[in-house]
Protein backbone atom coordinates (compact mmCIF):
# COMPACT_ATOMS: atom_id res chain seq x y z
CA UNK A 1 0.00 0.00 0.00
CA UNK A 2 2.81 1.92 0.53
CA UNK A 3 4.24 1.86 -2.54
CA UNK A 4 1.37 2.47 -4.00
CA UNK A 5 0.76 6.00 -2.13
CA UNK A 6 4.31 6.84 -3.49
CA UNK A 7 4.02 5.87 -6.80
CA UNK A 8 0.45 7.89 -6.83
CA UNK A 9 2.18 10.66 -5.60
CA UNK A 10 5.29 10.59 -7.66
CA UNK A 11 2.69 10.60 -10.95
CA UNK A 12 0.48 13.52 -9.62
CA UNK A 13 4.13 15.62 -8.99
CA UNK A 14 5.13 14.61 -12.53
CA UNK A 15 1.29 15.74 -13.99
CA UNK A 16 2.05 18.77 -11.86
CA UNK A 17 5.72 19.54 -13.29
CA UNK A 18 4.81 19.16 -16.73
CA UNK A 19 1.24 20.85 -16.85
CA UNK A 20 2.99 24.34 -15.47
CA UNK A 21 5.02 24.47 -18.91
CA UNK A 22 6.05 28.23 -18.62
CA UNK A 23 5.48 28.13 -22.61
CA UNK A 24 1.93 27.72 -22.84
CA UNK A 25 1.00 28.27 -26.52
CA UNK A 26 -2.54 29.30 -25.62
CA UNK A 27 -1.33 31.85 -22.90
CA UNK A 28 -1.69 35.00 -25.11
CA UNK A 29 -1.74 37.33 -22.22
CA UNK A 30 -3.93 39.90 -21.27
CA UNK A 31 -6.26 40.78 -23.73
CA UNK A 32 -7.87 43.77 -24.94
CA UNK A 33 -11.49 44.62 -23.40
CA UNK A 34 -12.62 46.02 -26.51
CA UNK A 35 -16.46 46.27 -25.09
CA UNK A 36 -15.21 48.33 -21.72
CA UNK A 37 -13.03 50.23 -23.07
CA UNK A 38 -16.18 51.57 -25.78
CA UNK A 39 -17.83 51.61 -23.01
CA UNK A 40 -15.68 53.57 -20.11
CA UNK A 41 -14.72 55.74 -23.54
CA UNK A 42 -18.77 56.69 -23.87
CA UNK A 43 -19.27 58.20 -20.50
CA UNK A 44 -16.16 60.63 -21.35
CA UNK A 45 -17.83 61.34 -24.55
CA UNK A 46 -21.01 62.33 -23.51
CA UNK A 47 -19.26 64.53 -20.86
CA UNK A 48 -17.40 66.31 -23.69
CA UNK A 49 -19.93 66.65 -26.04
CA UNK A 50 -22.02 68.52 -23.25
CA UNK A 51 -19.27 71.16 -22.40
CA UNK A 52 -17.66 71.51 -26.14
CA UNK A 53 -18.57 74.25 -27.54
CA UNK A 54 -18.61 72.82 -31.06
CA UNK A 55 -20.56 74.85 -34.04
CA UNK A 56 -22.87 72.36 -36.00
CA UNK A 57 -25.51 71.95 -38.28
CA UNK A 58 -26.20 68.32 -36.92
CA UNK A 59 -24.71 65.22 -35.15
CA UNK A 60 -24.35 61.44 -36.09
CA UNK A 61 -24.06 58.62 -33.68
CA UNK A 62 -22.02 56.11 -35.95
CA UNK A 63 -23.58 52.79 -34.14
CA UNK A 64 -19.50 51.94 -33.68
CA UNK A 65 -19.14 54.60 -31.09
CA UNK A 66 -17.65 57.39 -33.38
CA UNK A 67 -19.53 60.79 -33.47
CA UNK A 68 -19.73 62.70 -36.74
CA UNK A 69 -20.19 66.79 -36.30
CA UNK A 70 -21.23 68.00 -39.64
CA UNK A 71 -20.11 71.92 -38.99
CA UNK A 72 -20.43 72.25 -43.12
CA UNK A 73 -21.89 69.98 -45.25
CA UNK A 74 -20.74 68.98 -48.51
CA UNK A 75 -22.34 69.24 -51.69
CA UNK A 76 -21.39 66.44 -53.37
CA UNK A 77 -22.26 62.60 -53.10
CA UNK A 78 -21.10 60.49 -50.05
CA UNK A 79 -18.04 57.91 -50.54
CA UNK A 80 -18.30 54.06 -51.47
CA UNK A 81 -15.95 51.81 -49.58
CA UNK A 82 -12.81 51.63 -51.83
CA UNK A 83 -12.81 54.94 -52.73
CA UNK A 84 -9.69 56.65 -51.89
CA UNK A 85 -10.45 59.89 -49.82
CA UNK A 86 -8.45 63.20 -49.86
CA UNK A 87 -8.70 65.04 -46.58
CA UNK A 88 -7.10 67.95 -44.42
CA UNK A 89 -7.21 66.73 -40.78
CA UNK A 90 -5.99 67.96 -37.28
CA UNK A 91 -5.47 65.22 -34.71
CA UNK A 92 -5.83 66.12 -31.54
CA UNK A 93 -7.10 64.89 -27.64
CA UNK A 94 -9.97 66.15 -25.87
CA UNK A 95 -8.43 68.73 -23.89
CA UNK A 96 -6.91 70.59 -27.42
CA UNK A 97 -3.72 68.77 -27.99
CA UNK A 98 -2.77 68.88 -31.12
CA UNK A 99 -0.59 64.86 -32.00
CA UNK A 100 -0.41 65.13 -35.98
CA UNK A 101 -1.87 67.91 -38.92
CA UNK A 102 -1.27 67.54 -42.55
CA UNK A 103 -2.00 71.45 -42.78
CA UNK A 104 1.28 73.30 -42.49
CA UNK A 105 0.19 76.55 -40.70
CA UNK A 106 -1.33 74.09 -37.49
CA UNK A 107 1.47 72.17 -37.39
CA UNK A 108 3.86 75.45 -37.54
CA UNK A 109 1.19 77.06 -34.78
CA UNK A 110 1.88 73.75 -32.33
CA UNK A 111 5.44 73.33 -32.85
CA UNK A 112 5.03 70.06 -35.50
CA UNK A 113 6.38 71.12 -38.12
CA UNK A 114 9.10 69.25 -39.91
CA UNK A 115 10.31 70.61 -42.73
CA UNK A 116 10.52 66.56 -44.76
CA UNK A 117 7.04 66.35 -44.38
CA UNK A 118 4.39 66.80 -47.32
CA UNK A 119 1.62 69.46 -46.48
CA UNK A 120 -1.88 69.04 -48.26
CA UNK A 121 -4.53 66.97 -48.77
CA UNK A 122 -3.90 62.92 -47.41
CA UNK A 123 -5.46 60.19 -49.24
CA UNK A 124 -6.65 56.73 -47.88
CA UNK A 125 -8.76 54.46 -49.03
CA UNK A 126 -11.86 53.69 -47.12
CA UNK A 127 -12.86 50.56 -45.96
CA UNK A 128 -15.54 48.71 -44.73
CA UNK A 129 -14.52 47.37 -41.52
CA UNK A 130 -16.76 45.46 -38.77
CA UNK A 131 -18.01 47.55 -36.20
CA UNK A 132 -18.24 45.63 -33.21
CA UNK A 133 -14.22 44.15 -33.94
CA UNK A 134 -12.78 46.56 -36.62
CA UNK A 135 -9.06 45.29 -37.55
CA UNK A 136 -6.34 47.75 -36.23
CA UNK A 137 -4.14 46.44 -39.15
CA UNK A 138 -6.29 47.88 -42.05
CA UNK A 139 -5.84 51.24 -40.83
CA UNK A 140 -4.35 52.13 -37.44
CA UNK A 141 -7.39 54.60 -36.73
CA UNK A 142 -10.84 52.52 -37.68
CA UNK A 143 -12.89 55.28 -36.30
CA UNK A 144 -11.51 57.41 -39.52
CA UNK A 145 -13.88 55.00 -42.19
CA UNK A 146 -16.68 55.23 -39.78
CA UNK A 147 -17.02 58.98 -39.19
CA UNK A 148 -16.37 59.69 -43.61
CA UNK A 149 -18.83 57.00 -44.62
CA UNK A 150 -21.69 59.74 -43.52
CA UNK A 151 -19.90 62.45 -45.05
CA UNK A 152 -20.17 63.98 -48.25
CA UNK A 153 -17.31 65.63 -50.78
CA UNK A 154 -16.57 69.14 -49.65
CA UNK A 155 -17.84 68.59 -45.78
CA UNK A 156 -16.34 70.13 -42.54
CA UNK A 157 -16.39 67.90 -39.59
CA UNK A 158 -15.70 66.87 -36.55
CA UNK A 159 -14.48 63.63 -35.50
CA UNK A 160 -14.45 62.23 -31.55
CA UNK A 161 -13.15 58.33 -31.87
CA UNK A 162 -13.17 56.36 -28.47
CA UNK A 163 -10.36 54.68 -28.06
CA UNK A 164 -11.14 51.29 -29.45
CA UNK A 165 -11.49 52.80 -32.81
CA UNK A 166 -8.49 54.97 -32.51
CA UNK A 167 -4.81 53.41 -31.34
CA UNK A 168 -6.57 51.46 -28.61
CA UNK A 169 -3.90 50.29 -25.76
CA UNK A 170 -1.10 51.38 -28.11
CA UNK A 171 1.25 54.40 -27.30
CA UNK A 172 1.66 56.45 -30.57
CA UNK A 173 4.51 59.22 -30.52
CA UNK A 174 3.28 61.62 -27.91
CA UNK A 175 -0.01 59.78 -27.56
CA UNK A 176 -1.00 58.23 -24.56
CA UNK A 177 -2.72 54.43 -24.94
CA UNK A 178 -6.76 54.99 -24.60
CA UNK A 179 -6.75 58.37 -25.76
CA UNK A 180 -9.88 59.75 -27.43
CA UNK A 181 -9.03 60.95 -30.43
CA UNK A 182 -10.61 64.51 -31.75
CA UNK A 183 -10.15 65.13 -35.66
CA UNK A 184 -11.06 68.29 -37.15
CA UNK A 185 -11.56 66.61 -40.78
CA UNK A 186 -12.39 68.53 -44.16
CA UNK A 187 -13.34 66.17 -46.79
CA UNK A 188 -11.11 67.79 -50.17
CA UNK A 189 -12.39 65.33 -52.76
CA UNK A 190 -12.58 61.38 -53.77
CA UNK A 191 -11.82 59.30 -56.53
Amino acid sequence: MKKLMIGLMAAIVGIAAFSCEPNNPYDFGPQYDYAGNLKTDSIKIAAYLDTAQIDSLYRIHDPSGTIIIVQEEGDASRPNYGNIIYRNFVEKDMAGTVYRTNIESVAIDNDLYEEDDTYGPSPFKLQQLNPLNPNPSVDPIPGIHFGFKHLRSGAKAVLVIPSPLAYRDQEKGQIPENTILVFDVEFVGMD
